[in-house]
């Protein structure tokens, strides 16, 4: 597993935390910071995925 993938997955628990939190208090600011978070974790992991498929890729 490529280590984007997995600072992708965190990025997106912590966007998913910042939402909820900011959902919570009434913070319109953080949940659009958390949806940022989410969007980046996302695309960091998608990222990833593509390391992944091509390391396999070449490796085969």
């Amino acid at each position: 597993m490529d280590k984007d993938r997995i600072a992708g997955a965190a990025k997106q628990v912590q966007g998913g935390i910042k939402k909820a939190v900011g959902k919570a208090l009434g913070d319109p600011k953080l949940v659009v910071e958390g949806n940022g978070d989410e969007a980046e974790g996302k695309l960091r992991s998608a990222v990833g995925g593509m390391k992944d498929a091509m390391r396999d890729a070449l490796t085969k």
